[in-house]
């Protein structure tokens, strides 16, 4: 039966996020809590021709040691915009279907977004457009204490964590050269597999 999920916020999720999305009723993503480093909330994985590759957009941390993930602001001293479609260029300017996707996303990350949790909701709405799955995404209002309940994946996916989640192997870009790499970026499924993509978020 599908019930209410709670996520974190995240920069082009896992495929794994939006399989929870696929059998949730409604979504409700995180903006109360602190925020968390080294997490997906700033960073995605996408494959190059070498094997995984991270993305990171840079943050403002500000002065304190725990800042609201509501208010953490893009550095845009850095130039990730460009290293980032760079990167998604050259990982998958060969794949079928990134010419039909790929300028959606490009015009999202080239906003100039003040706020992090904005500019990965807007990616987030864009991918659920894109694999087609219409469902309620709203903010929560106020921190619930970490329980062991189900529906609440705000910590469980992580990089730092083994995922038990299997997703059906496709065909990727190099794969020839890599075999299935899985736990990457919802934009590797979507660019590999197009409107075929939410059949792959059933898992095996």
């Amino acid at each position: 039966m599908a019930c209410e999920i709670l996520l974190s916020s995240a920069y082009l999720p896992p495929v794994e996020y939006f399989a929870h999305i696929l059998n949730a009723a409604e979504v409700f993503i995180e903006r109360e809590e602190n925020y968390l480093k080294q997490s997906y909330r700033n960073r995605c994985y996408i494959l190059s021709p070498q094997g995984p590759q991270l993305l990171t957009v840079p943050v403002y941390l500000g002065s304190f040691h725990k800042t609201p993930v509501k208010d953490i602001k893009i550095d845009y001293s850095k130039r990730w915009q460009q290293i980032h479609l760079r990167a998604l260029t050259a990982s998958y300017s060969s794949s079928p279907y990134f010419l039909y996707y790929f300028e959606s996303i490009e015009k999202i990350i080239q906003t100039r977004y003040r706020y992090l949790l904005d500019l990965n909701l807007d990616l987030l709405q864009a991918i659920l457009k894109i694999i087609k799955i219409e469902i309620r995404i709203s903010y929560t209002t106020e921190f619930s204490p970490v329980e062991k309940k189900q529906g609440d994946f705000r910590y469980s996916i992580s990089p730092k964590k083994v995922s038990n989640y299997l997703c059906k192997n496709y065909l990727q870009v190099f794969n020839s050269e890599l075999g299935f790499v899985p736990g990457l970026s919802i934009v590797d499924l979507v660019f590999n597999t197009g409107p075929e993509a939410v059949n792959y978020l059933h898992g095996t």
